[in-house]
């Protein structure tokens, strides 16, 4: 009897063991709402994938997503969705691969949502946020020094249990091997996606995310680039957003609501024109992507309303892909419609500088407008240290491996964002708190 007790505990060991063989990344965790919570992983060649959940204190209560084959035109991804939750309730979850559980060195845990209208003041929450994520694989890279270093950064990004990871763009690296087939893209989202030390946080964080040039296609691309469709498929299948594109546009434009802050995220390569065209209409995001820009911003009662687009808005150097330089018109057009709407508590969120700094603007009718732009986190590092960013706020200029941690927290009506620029190693750079603007 021991003995065939034994061997049976043996076999389930085995086969719960065996299942990690099949798994390439993950899992991730992708939006999060009261009702559901999306569910990533992908194997390495064709497998049946389904998530088990229960809520931790209750381990008997099992709940079930549907099953998924993962297929090679997907490249193997599974994006599930657990659909019997309850708000603000925390969830154990666990992966299974062809029917037998994956086993973690970590755990793998949610929290839903709460419901707090019309109940208690909105929550307290995190979110971590970053761009520029270059995985280093030599054999396609440039000859040299690596480009990209520290992927410990990952790894002190979870020590600080944040609710939300918002990548903004460069998230992995397209290269010259990469950019004419789906194959390539494929192999290149999954090479970055893959990195061992990112993989606790994918678990335990829910994350959504943007694209810049890097991404989308080659640097600087535009929507001339030929397999936009081929990489916009490829951010679709590698992220949990809970929409792709707005008024029947494609692209990566969403929005989502964390508490009672509203996060606007904008598709700054799929109707921009060539950064070097002189004739037609200058623009980054296209007509139909402004306007709905501005009529959601002025919908939203958010105190802060957080906009990711992956160049920077406010930066008055007038060089690389900064607004300014490329469609100065249209920049302007956008901060007129927030001056003249009224719209309060703007804070866009940018990368692809390789540097970080917070920028500020105070408009006519003295509503302040932010740009913090949060770069790199393990590619190259910018050297140039003398742009002259009129709008920059004195010692937020910084020059190594970082991200930022973006805290809201206060009563109803008395909402503050604190933000923190930690380095590599979890070290404070700079803090900044700005509090809930009055309505003008």
């Amino acid at each position: 009897m021991r003995t065939a007790l034994f061997l049976l505990c043996s076999f389930f060991f085995w086969a719960a063991s065996a299942q990690i063989d099949f798994l390439q990344s993950g899992p991730m965790l992708g939006y999060n709402e009261m009702r559901e919570v999306m569910l990533w992983a992908q194997t390495k060649t064709e497998a049946t994938v389904q998530f088990t959940y229960w809520p931790t204190d209750t381990p008997s209560d099992k709940h079930f997503t549907i099953a998924y084959t993962t297929q090679r035109n997907e490249a193997y991804t599974a994006k599930l969705i657990a659909d019997e939750v309850e708000p603000g309730v925390s969830y154990t979850y666990e992966l299974l691969i062809n029917n037998q559980p994956v086993k973690f060195k970590y755990p793998t845990t949610f929290t839903t949502q709460p419901l707090w209208q019309w109940r208690t003041d909105p929550p307290d929450f995190t979110v971590a946020t970053g761009s520029c994520a270059y995985m280093n694989e030599p054999v396609y890279d440039r000859p040299g020094t690596p480009y990209g270093s520290d992927y410990r950064i990952f790894s002190t990004i979870h020590k600080q249990s944040p609710d939300v990871m918002l990548w903004l763009g460069d998230n992995t690296y397209l290269r010259e091997v990469d950019w004419f087939s789906q194959t390539g893209i494929f192999k290149r989202y999954t090479h970055s996606r893959s990195i061992p030390e990112l993989q606790p946080l994918l678990a335990n964080t829910h994350h959504y995310a943007i694209w810049d040039d890097h991404d989308f296609g080659p640097n600087d691309s535009d929507r001339s680039y030929i397999h936009k469709d081929k990489t916009l498929f490829a951010f679709e299948r590698f992220w949990g957003n809970p929409t792709f594109g707005v008024n029947r546009q494609p692209g990566i434009t969403t929005a989502f609501q964390w508490a009672d802050i509203d996060f606007f995220l904008l598709d700054n390569r799929y109707f921009r024109n060539p950064n070097d065209r002189e004739s037609g209409e200058q623009t980054l995001l296209g007509k139909d992507q402004l306007e709905w820009l501005v009529d959601a911003l002025t919908f939203s009662k958010a105190p802060f309303k957080m906009i990711a687009i992956g160049g920077q808005v406010l930066n008055t150097a007038v060089v690389y892909e900064n607004y300014i330089r490329l469609a100065p018109e249209e920049r302007a057009w956008l901060l007129g419609r927030i001056e003249e709407e009224g719209i309060t508590g703007v804070v866009f969120l940018s990368g692809d500088r390789h540097h970080t700094e917070l920028s500020q603007y105070t408009n006519a009718r003295g509503i302040a407008v932010y740009d913090l732009t949060v770069s790199p986190l393990t590619s190259g590092v910018s050297s140039n240290k003398t742009e002259i960013n009129e709008l920059r706020v004195a010692g937020t200029h910084v020059f190594e491996h970082n991200f930022g941690l973006l805290r809201f927290s206060g009563k109803r009506g008395e909402r503050q964002l604190h933000i923190r620029i930690l380095n590599k190693e979890g070290v404070q750079l700079w803090e900044k708190v700005i509090q809930q603007p009055k309505t003008p």
